[in-house]
This record gives C-alpha cells, sequence and structure tokens, in this order.
C-alpha cells in the first residue's frame, strides 16, 4: 500500500482542521487541550481551553485555583470533575518534578497524572515537533480499515505504523486520520460514497 499516496489524497481533500492541540506551540497549554481533549468533542475542547487559559497560563496559574474553580473552567468536558484533579495533581507534578516545564520526553511524559501514550504522543508531536505517531481510536480505526495495520489495540497500532509509515510522516498520521476519522470513516456507518481514498481502502471493497 502506497503511503504517500494515501497522506497526499487526505491533503488535497482538505477536510482536515487545526485540532485543538495544534492551536497551541506552548508545551503546557498543548499538553492541558490534549489531555481535556479525551473522549470529549472538538468544539467542547476548544470551548473549554479558551475559558481555562484566560485564567492559566502556566502550571503555577493552575496550583492557585481550587479544584471547583477548574471544574467551573472545563465544564462540560467530559469527566470534567475527575479531569479538573487530576489537571490539578498534573501542574504539581511538573513543578515539583520538573521545575515546572513540561518534560520533552516520552518516557518522563507518561510519568505525569493521567498521561498516557496518545496525549505525550500529542505533545511531543505539536509542542515539541518530534517524530511520533499519535493514535487515537480514530487513528486506531482506520489505520485498520484501510488494511495499513492490523492489530487489536491502539498501541499495537501505534508500533505496526511505525514499521511501515516513514518516518517524514509520521506526525501527519494524527492529524489527518482523525479529522477523516471523524467526518469521513466514522465508527458507525463511514461515508464510504464521499470518502477520497476509498480505493486504498478493505472495507470498501467489502461494501462493493
Amino acid at each position: 500500500m502506497n503511503i504517500e499516496k494515501i497522506i497526499d489524497a487526505l491533503k488535497e481533500a482538505r477536510i482536515c482542521e487545526k485540532l485543538p492541540s495544534e492551536k497551541y506551540k506552548d508545551p503546557f497549554k498543548v499538553l492541558v487541550s490534549a489531555f481535556l481533549s479525551t473522549r470529549t468533542k472538538d468544539e467542547v475542547t476548544e470551548q473549554a481551553t479558551k475559558k481555562l487559559f484566560k485564567v492559566v497560563n502556566n502550571p503555577e496559574d493552575l496550583l492557585k485555583l481550587d479544584v471547583e474553580q477548574i471544574e467551573k473552567l472545563i465544564y462540560p468536558v467530559g469527566f470534567y470533575k475527575v479531569k479538573a484533579r487530576r489537571l490539578k495533581e498534573l501542574a504539581e507534578q511538573i513543578c515539583k518534578e520538573f521545575n515546572g516545564k513540561v518534560p520533552d520526553n516520552f518516557n518522563d511524559l507518561i510519568k505525569l497524572k493521567g498521561v498516557g501514550r496518545k496525549v505525550a504522543n500529542v505533545v511531543l508531536a505539536y509542542a515539541f515537533n518530534k517524530d511520533v505517531i499519535a493514535v487515537d481510536t480514530h487513528v486506531h480505526r482506520v489505520a485498520n480499515r484501510l488494511g495499513i495495520v492490523n492489530a487489536k489495540t491502539p498501541e499495537e497500532t501505534e508500533k505496526a505504523l511505525k514499521n511501515v509509515v516513514p518516518r517524514r510522516f509520521w506526525k501527519d498520521i494524527n492529524h489527518l486520520f482523525v479529522n477523516f476519522g471523524k467526518k469521513v470513516c466514522k465508527p458507525v456507518k463511514p461515508n464510504c460514497k464521499a470518502c477520497p481514498i476509498r480505493k486504498f481502502c478493505n472495507l470498501s471493497q467489502h461494501l462493493k
């Protein structure tokens, strides 16, 4: 399968908008945005981050707020009460263990409260411009539907993609596949008729 042709076709289709985490360059804001975006629609994440970042610019600012204040600022993101507590813990950990700076390596990032592989890789890609593949449910679904990989979990998909996708395209995968997965290759009833890469897709062959 020609990965370059798939990526070029998705770029030419112009279905992609900046994801919430891509709209910030500051590592702390990228981290918080990526963290809040889990199990939350993009438009809700954007609404929450705009409110939060009017008050908070760094971990120290976040520590000045109590959990109830954070809850009000990030509502209505998914699991906002849990995320408010986690953000407070996250800020404290960054200040105590990393001198107030978001770490720029994977091993330290996943030590942070509530930060998993996907969020860590989003931070590395968008805040530190590193060659990584951030895999969420959309990337996992699209990559397997296309037949680029055959994996059971997002972590397995990440590893498999790194073996077949040239490194120069790694950062493109999250941006393109997430947008494509939300707008066209949806979990239920994918819009195959409008798909710009249908000819590359295993699923579309079964739907003929």
